[in-house]
């Protein structure tokens, strides 16, 4: 395991080498690209604020009002066979609905249980290896002019439901194995 903090902690440090080496080879103007690039960056944050914001607030207003709950409590006794943390369930369950709102309901479980938690663990896994998937599907279809969605709809929530349970697996194996 210390090999591997060794290697973590000398990733970024390498990448922001090799991205001022490649610059300085190429002849660009490293600080000024990074510089509008956090130009950049910072309009976004304050663009997408307001959305976030509100998002916020009805994940807030969705959880309070007991409808995840509901859902929770209905497949708990499934939950606790196979041994599913309830903890993470509004982020499987809005994971593959919207991207925006899974990252806010992501933020609020990082917040509560911490990062370095085996369930802010599992949530950053279910983030990773998940799509949103029926906006992903409503928008590349409607690209193509697919109409007939069904298989596509199945196997992509499938694939999202696998997702999801090898990430609760694969976590608590590493977490046991340290």
């Amino acid at each position: 395991m210390k090999l591997m903090s060794f290697i973590s902690n000398l990733a970024m440090p390498l990448i922001i080498l090799a991205i001022v080496i490649y610059g300085m080879f190429q002849k660009n103007k490293i600080f000024d690209d990074f510089l509008e690039g956090a130009k950049e960056g910072l309009e976004i944050v304050f663009s997408i604020f307001p959305t976030l914001i509100g998002l916020f607030v009805a994940i807030g207003a969705l959880r309070s009002s007991g409808v995840l709950d509901i859902i929770i409590s209905f497949l708990l006794p499934i939950l606790n066979v196979i041994k599913f943390p309830t903890e993470v369930m509004p982020l499987a369950i809005l994971r593959p609905i919207s991207g925006s709102s899974s990252i806010a309901v992501a933020t609020d479980i990082m917040k509560n249980y911490g990062v370095d938690s085996i369930i802010g663990m599992i949530a950053s896994t279910i983030m990773g290896s998940t799509e949103t998937t029926l906006y992903t599907i409503a928008i590349y279809t409607s690209c193509v002019k697919i109409k007939k969605t069904r298989f596509v709809l199945i196997a992509a929530l499938t694939a999202d439901i696998v997702g999801i349970i090898i990430s609760v697996v694969a976590c608590q194996l590493l977490v046991s194995i340290d």
